[in-house]
């Protein structure tokens, strides 16, 4: 008996979070906010993708590259985390979005060191996702991330657009991908 008055308030606290957790993503388009609308297109990335990055200026150590994404729904929902391999680079820069009240935000855990926050609105057309810079944490010695924009092609292909200041030169990376699961 003692063992069921635990474990009833933890079953109990664990269906509220659920029910919390999902609240969101079951209101009506029409009351749904921009940002949720935004958070809602780039979860449907979700899955495996593949292709080439272009570097400008041209940048030989990174230009026609291989790159592998994953985009994994995670926390019950409530983030989206984005991982990328450079082929023959043993860095694995992670990225997460999630909402922040009526806001959608983006944290990029940069092999730079730092870790910069951009906010994110979709295009009037509805097809991309751009991130304008926010702040930042850590030291920005070795430059830092500044930009990106997701842009959805149809369910199969997407671009991602990146823009790392070098000091104050900006180096533009696209990454033109397609899913592989």
């Amino acid at each position: 008996m003692k063992s069921l008055r635990l474990f009833l308030p933890v079953v109990l606290v664990s269906f509220a979070t659920l029910a919390f957790a999902q609240s969101d993503q079951q209101k009506p388009e029409a009351q749904k906010s921009e940002a949720q609308k935004s958070f809602e297109k780039l979860k449907s990335l979700a899955g495996s993708w593949e292709g080439r990055l272009s570097v400008v200026p041209n940048d030989a150590q990174f230009d026609g590259k291989l790159v592998q994404l994953t985009l994994r729904v995670t926390s019950m929902g409530n983030a989206l985390m984005h991982e990328m391999r450079v082929a023959d680079r043993p860095d694995d820069p992670i990225t997460m979005l999630y909402l922040d009240g009526d806001r959608l935000l983006l944290t990029h855990y940069c092999d730079a060191g730092n870790r910069p926050r951009m906010v994110g609105k979709v295009s009037p057309d509805g097809k991309s996702v751009e991130f304008d810079f926010l702040d930042i944490a850590g030291s920005t010695e070795y430059g830092h991330m500044h930009h990106a924009v997701f842009t959805m092609t149809d369910a199969d292909h997407h671009t991602e657009d990146w823009t790392f200041m070098e000091g104050d030169k900006p180096v533009h990376a696209r990454f033109d991908l397609q899913r592989t699961k």
